[in-house]
């Protein structure tokens, strides 16, 4: 950060507002994390017997949590309760009485058969916006069936547009079926919490996976649009149409993701002539076979031979460094340890420190968004049960006497 002034802060948004989490693994994880970085008190409610099952998900050896937990579960509390029993099912009611949000990614039917449905919890709690996570629609054919970010992926057309023009669907490497859905319906619960402010209204909020990836995939429905068939893969280039040369291209020393990516637009003719000067090729300006988009478009095996020809004479820093000189979009593909000890992104607090009581120090990265130039700070993801008993002490003003009674029962841990 620049200053003292920049120094990575709680933000307060939404602060006094009662989250009560019962998701699990990404897609309501992730949502929940947006909302605790914002500022408002999330509350992991989990089984006593392993919690979120995302705690061991992708782990190493050891009995601690993984990482891929620790990543969705920053700033957030842990209440470990068994709602399977009369009393725990009692005390997530009296909670959800006090909470302004309740989320659950279960699969199809759950929360409805533990009593915690969208009808139980509104009739205690009118004011209660409550979200809903799951694979299909409500009404579709498949709404029973289960989903994950993948099958999200595959059903939500995504991996029908990825890949190569001669290789079989793609899936993309990020979570996006999962993260995807997770960043909607955060957004709808910012606007359902405005619109409470003003009728004094809750509001049922639900999303399907599948739906939430339509929201992505606008471009193919472009390319649907504008060719009259369904879109195509086209491997690194633009499903919607490019304008070569639009693409990567491979640099040294030729690891696997040495390559620079280059993208002319269609908006700027003069971008070609600004690569020829760079790949030293001004002797093709004005060729008629390179001159228009539409001629690059039926000579664009040749475009990119030519770029790669020059490519291949630098690494991927340089390559990014001499186009950007000269006002081309470009960027040098960048792996993820390459990201993780860039220190932009620490100086600017985009990646920052968790400090948490076992694992450590871990660098993560976090809300991207500036609030007054602030970054918001990172704390903890929770250990199991962690908070059980000051959740209960200050949600329900619990005697230490009412607190160890239910440990003792098992209801808490």
């Amino acid at each position: 950060m620049n200053n003292d002034t920049d120094v990575p802060q709680q933000l307060e948004h939404l602060k006094g507002i009662k989250v009560l989490d019962m998701s699990q693994f990404e897609a309501g994880p992730s949502c929940t994390e947006v909302l605790a970085w914002l500022g408002a008190e999330v509350v992991k409610l989990e089984n006593p017997k392993g919690g979120d099952p995302a705690r061991r998900s992708f782990k190493g050896p050891g009995t601690d949590d993984s990482w891929y937990f620790l990543l969705l579960n920053a700033n957030k509390k842990s209440l470990s309760i068994d709602v399977k029993s009369v009393a725990g099912l009692e005390i997530v009611k009296e909670l959800a009485k006090r909470a302004d949000v309740f989320i659950e990614n279960f699969a199809p039917g759950v929360i409805e058969r533990l009593g915690l449905g969208y009808e139980a919890l509104r009739e205690i709690n009118p004011r209660l916006i409550y979200a809903q996570v799951k694979g299909y629609g409500r009404g579709s054919p498949n709404e029973h069936m289960l989903a994950f970010d993948m099958i999200a992926q595959a059903t939500g057309g995504l991996m029908s547009i990825t890949g190569t023009a001669d290789g079989p669907p793609m899936r993309l490497g990020i979570t996006l079926g999962d993260t995807g859905a997770g960043m909607l319906i955060a957004i709808s619960l910012l606007a359902a919490l405005f619109r409470r402010v003003q009728t004094g209204h809750g509001e049922h909020l639900d999303i399907a996976m599948q739906d939430a990836m339509l929201h992505y995939l606008r471009a193919g429905f472009s390319a649907q649009a504008l060719r009259g068939g369904p879109a195509l893969r086209v491997g690194n280039k633009m499903v919607s149409g490019s304008n070569p040369p639009c693409g990567i291209y491979r640099c040294k020393p030729f690891g696997p993701n040495d390559y620079v990516c280059l993208y002319t637009s269609h908006n700027n003719p003069d971008h070609w002539r600004r690569v020829l000067m760079v790949i030293g090729r001004t002797d093709l300006i004005g060729d008629p076979r390179y001159d228009t988009q539409q001629a690059r478009a039926q000579h664009e095996p040749g475009v990119d031979a030519l770029v790669t020809t020059w490519s291949q004479q630098h690494d991927k820093w340089e390559a990014e460094r001499q186009l950007s000189a000269a006002g081309l979009p470009c960027g040098a593909i960048r792996d993820t340890d390459e990201l993780l000890n860039d220190p932009d992104f620490e100086a600017r607090a985009v990646m920052q420190v968790m400090q948490h009581p076992v694992k450590g120090p871990f660098k993560m990265p976090v809300w991207p968004v500036l609030h007054d130039g602030k970054a918001a700070a990172v704390g903890p993801a929770p250990l199991l049960g962690e908070h059980s008993e000051q959740v209960l002490r200050e949600w329900l003003a619990m005697s230490a006497g009412q607190l160890k009674d239910l440990k003792d029962k098992g209801v808490i841990a």
